[in-house]
C-alpha cells in the first residue's frame, strides 16, 4: 500500500521542541510532514522560493521577524502558501490581528487538536486551489487549441449548444455564403439548412448529446445566403464548450491530393456535365458490373423517371433553356436516391436508375415518393416558375440475371404505358415480357426446392437487430433462410419464395427454418430470434402439437423465438392467426407483427393479436427523413404500440438520416443494410 507523501512545510521559531511537537502531532494524526526549520528572518524569503512548502508557520512571541514583514515575504514570493501564526496564549484580539495581517489563522501549542484541524483544513483548502488551478488551466488550454485548431481547419465547423450555433470557424462562414466578417452566433442551426433536413437533424443532435449518436455521417442540404443549396455531409461529435455540452459539427474539406483530383476528373469525363449523372454508355458499362455481382440479400428494379409533358414545358420556357429545367429536375432527383443507387441521364429527358431495396413495396414506395416530392416542387427557370409532375416506370431485375436489357426495356414501356395512363404515376405491370420468361421455369424450381429439403440444403442467415436506447442489451437477431444449389451455391429468398408459396411449398420451408432456429437457441442461447412464419403455417393447426415435441427435444425457453407474420397475411385470416398466436404465447414464445402499418386498419390488428413486438413497414422508411408525412404516420404508429405495450423495430433502415429521424420519433430499434446485411451464417 503506497504511504502518502510527506507534506513540506517550514517552521519559524528558535527552539527545537516546538519542531518536534508539531511533526509529532500531524504524523500521529496521519499527516507525515517534512519540516524545515528556520531560526533566522532574514532566511525566509529563500525558504520560501527553494522549498516551495505547502505551510508556513511562525511562532510570533520569539521576535525572530516582524509578523507583518513575513507576511510581506509571502506576498511576494509564494502569496498561495498558506501561514499559521503560533503565540503561547490566544485570545480574539490576537487571531483578529493574525487574520488583518493575511495569516490563515492563529493556534497555539497548548492546544493540539485544535492546531491539527486548522493544519487540516488548511491543506485540504490547498489541495482543492491546486486542483481547480490546474483544471482552469487545463481549461484554458483546452480553448485556445479548440480556437487555434477551428481557426486554422479546413474543415468547416460550428459549435452548437440548444440548436443554437454558439461558434463557427472561418471555414463554415466561406461555405455557407456568409463571408469572412459574417457573425452567426446566436442563430438557429437550422437556419443554414433546408427545411426537409431539420427532422433527421434535430434528432442526430439529440442522440449525439446523450451519447448515442454512433458517428455516421448525416446527408443535409445546405441554404446559402444567395438562395442556392448545396449538399454536404455532416459529422456530429459531443463536445464541451465553455463547461456546457455541445454538439460539434462539420463538414470535411475535400481531399487536394493529386491522386483525388485525378479520380474526380475521371469521374467528372463520365457524366453529363449538365445534370451531374452518368452518360448513357458509362450507365450501361457500370449497370453491367453491378448486375455481374450476386445479390446478397433484397430485390432488384430499373426505374425509368421521366417529366410528363415535357415539350410543353420547352413550348413555354423555350428551346434555349429546356435543358436549364432538366439540370433542376436532375438535381432535385439525385438527392432522392439513396446510397448505393446507379443513376444516369439516358438521352432526351428520360433517367435511368438501378435500385437495390428490401422487396418490391419498398421499390414502389421509393418510386411514389419521388413522383410526390417532384411534382410538390416549384422550378425556376430563367425568369419562370413552373411546376411539373413525372412519371416512373420499374422493370424488375431477377437475382440471376446479368444482362440489363430486358429489364431496362420493361421499365421503359412501363413509363411510356403509365404517360398513356395520365402521367403523375408510378407504373409497374404485373406481366413483364421479363415475368413471362420466368413463369416457364416454375415447374423446374419446384423439383429443386423439394430437392433441396430432402437433402437438407437449406441455411439460416442472421441480420442483428441494433438498438436505439443505448446500452448493452442481449442480442437480439431476424433470420432469413438461404437454399443452396447441387453445387452448394446460396440460393436468395427472391429467387425461390414465391414459387414454393405458389406450389403449397411454404410449409415445409417454415418448419425447417423453425427446427433450425430453435437449435441455434439451444447452442448459441440469443436474447431473441425473429422466426417467420408464412400465409400457410398460419393456418396451419398442427403447428403448436409439432411445436411442443420441438421444445422436449431442444430444451430451449421458448421465449427466445419471436414468431413473426406479416400484418397482411394476417388481416386476411385474422381468426385463424389469433388462435395460433394465443396457443403460442401460452407455451412461452413471443411473436411479432412486420409490415405493421402496411394495411387497413392497423389499430383493430393491434386489438385482435397483442404482439410484444411490431415491425414498423420499411416501406415507410423510403423518404423518410423528407417526409412529414410519412414521419406522422411512423409517430402514430409508436404511440399506438405504447398504447398497446408492444416493442417497436423499424425495418429496411438504409441510411443515417433515417435513423435519426427515427430516433427522434421514439422508435427503439432498427433493421436493415445501414445496420447489417443478412449475411452471418449461423447455421449450415
Amino acid at each position: 500500500m503506497e504511504q502518502p507523501t510527506a507534506v513540506p512545510m517550514v517552521v519559524m521559531t528558535r527552539h527545537q521542541d516546538h519542531v518536534e511537537i508539531i511533526n509529532r502531532t500531524l504524523r500521529n494524526a496521519g499527516h507525515p510532514a517534512h519540516l524545515s526549520w528556520l531560526t533566522e528572518g532574514g532566511d525566509l524569503g529563500d525558504a520560501l522560493t527553494q522549498i516551495a512548502p505547502d505551510m508556513l508557520l511562525i511562532f510570533a512571541d520569539e521576535g525572530l521577524i516582524d509578523l507583518s514583514v513575513a507576511m510581506d515575504f509571502r506576498s511576494r514570493f509564494a502569496p498561495d502558501v498558506p501561514v499559521l501564526v503560533v503565540y503561547e496564549t490566544l485570545d480574539e484580539a490576537r487571531i483578529a490581528n493574525a487574520l488583518a495581517l493575511g495569516a490563515e489563522d492563529a493556534v497555539t501549542l497548548a492546544n493540539l487538536d485544535r492546531l491539527r484541524l486548522v493544519v487540516d483544513r488548511e491543506l485540504d483548502a490547498r489541495r482543492l486551489e491546486r486542483s481547480l488551478s490546474r483544471t482552469i488551466s487545463a481549461a484554458r488550454e483546452y480553448q485556445r487549441q479548440l480556437d487555434d485548431f477551428m481557426r486554422g481547419s479546413a474543415d468547416a465547423i460550428a459549435q452548437v449548444q440548444e440548436g443554437i450555433i454558439v461558434d463557427a470557424n472561418p471555414a463554415w462562414l466561406e461555405l455557407f455564403g456568409h463571408g469572412p466578417d459574417g457573425t452567426i452566433a446566436g442563430t438557429p442551426l437550422m437556419d443554414e439548412f433546408e427545411p426537409e433536413c431539420h427532422a433527421a437533424l434535430k434528432g442526430a443532435i439529440v442522440a449525439c448529446l446523450q451519447g448515442r449518436w454512433p458517428g455516421h455521417a448525416l446527408r443535409a442540404s445546405a441554404e446559402l445566403l444567395d438562395g442556392g443549396s448545396i449538399a454536404v455531409d455532416l459529422l456530429l461529435t459531443r463536445g464541451e464548450l465553455d463547461g456546457e455540452p455541445c454538439v460539434r459539427v462539420s463538414v470535411t474539406a475535400g481531399s487536394r491530393d493529386r491522386r483525388a483530383l485525378e479520380d474526380r476528373l475521371a469521374d467528372a469525363l463520365q457524366r453529363d456535365p449538365t445534370t451531374g449523372l452518368l452518360h448513357r454508355r458509362y450507365f450501361v458499362d457500370e449497370l453491367r458490373k453491378r448486375l455481374a455481382a450476386p445479390l446478397k440479400a433484397g430485390v432488384r428494379h430499373l426505374a425509368y423517371v421521366e417529366p410528363d409533358k415535357y415539350e410543353l414545358i420547352l413550348a413555354e420556357v423555350g428551346v434555349l433553356v429546356g435543358e436549364d429545367f432538366l439540370v433542376e429536375f436532375a438535381q432535385r432527383l439525385k438527392e432522392l436516391l439513396q446510397p448505393g443507387d446507379l443513376a444516369g441521364r439516358f438521352g432526351g429527358s428520360g433517367f435511368m436508375i438501378l435500385l437495390q431495396r428490401g422487396n418490391g413495396g419498398d421499390v414502389e414506395a421509393w418510386a411514389e415518393h419521388v413522383v410526390r416530392k417532384l411534382g410538390e416542387h416549384v422550378f425556376h427557370v430563367g425568369d419562370r416558375s413552373l411546376s411539373t409532375t413525372c412519371t416512373v416506370g420499374l422493370g424488375l431485375v431477377p437475382p440471376t440475371l446479368t444482362d440489363p436489357d430486358g429489364p431496362a426495356g420493361d421499365a421503359y414501356r412501363a413509363n411510356r404505358r403509365g404517360r398513356e395512363l395520365g402521367g403523375n404515376r408510378v407504373h409497374a405491370p404485373e406481366q413483364t415480357d421479363t415475368l413471362l420468361r420466368l413463369q416457364d421455369s416454375d415447374k423446374i424450381w419446384v423439383r429443386r426446392i423439394k430437392t433441396a429439403l430432402m437433402e437438407n440444403r437449406f441455411r439460416l442467415v442472421q441480420q442483428p437487430i441494433a438498438s436505439l436506447l443505448g446500452g448493452e442489451g442481449p442480442a437480439i437477431f431476424d433470420v432469413v433462410v438461404r437454399m443452396l444449389d447441387e453445387q452448394g451455391d446460396e440460393v436468395l429468398p427472391s429467387e425461390f419464395i414465391a414459387i414454393a408459396e405458389r406450389n403449397d411449398l411454404l410449409k415445409n420451408i417454415d418448419r425447417w427454418v423453425i427446427g433450425a432456429s430453435m437449435s441455434f437457441c439451444a447452442s448459441r442461447r440469443p436474447g431473441g430470434l425473429f422466426v417467420r412464419l408464412s400465409r400457410a403455417t398460419l393456418a396451419d393447426a398442427s403447428l403448436p402439437e409439432w411445436l411442443g415435441n420441438q421444445l422436449k427435444a431442444t430444451r430451449i425457453e421458448p421465449k427466445r423465438i419471436i414468431f413473426q407474420y406479416h400484418e397482411q397475411a394476417a388481416s386476411q385470416q385474422i381468426r385463424e392467426t389469433a388462435a395460433l398466436q394465443g396457443r403460442l404465447s401460452e407455451m412461452g414464445f413471443r411473436s411479432a407483427i412486420e409490415g405493421f402499418g402496411s394495411g387497413r386498419d392497423t389499430e383493430s390488428m393491434l386489438n385482435h393479436l397483442k404482439p410484444d413486438f411490431i415491425k414498423i413497414d420499411g416501406a415507410l422508411m423510403q423518404g423518410l427523413a423528407q417526409s412529414q408525412e410519412k414521419q406522422q404516420r411512423v409517430k402514430e404508429l409508436v404511440e399506438l404500440a405504447r398504447a398497446k405495450g408492444a416493442t417497436t423495430i423499424a425495418e429496411r433502415v438504409e441510411d443515417a438520416n433515417t435513423m435519426a429521424v427515427l430516433w427522434q420519433l421514439g422508435v427503439e430499434f432498427i433493421q436493415g443494410y445501414f445496420v447489417n446485411a443478412p449475411e452471418a451464417v449461423v447455421l449450415g
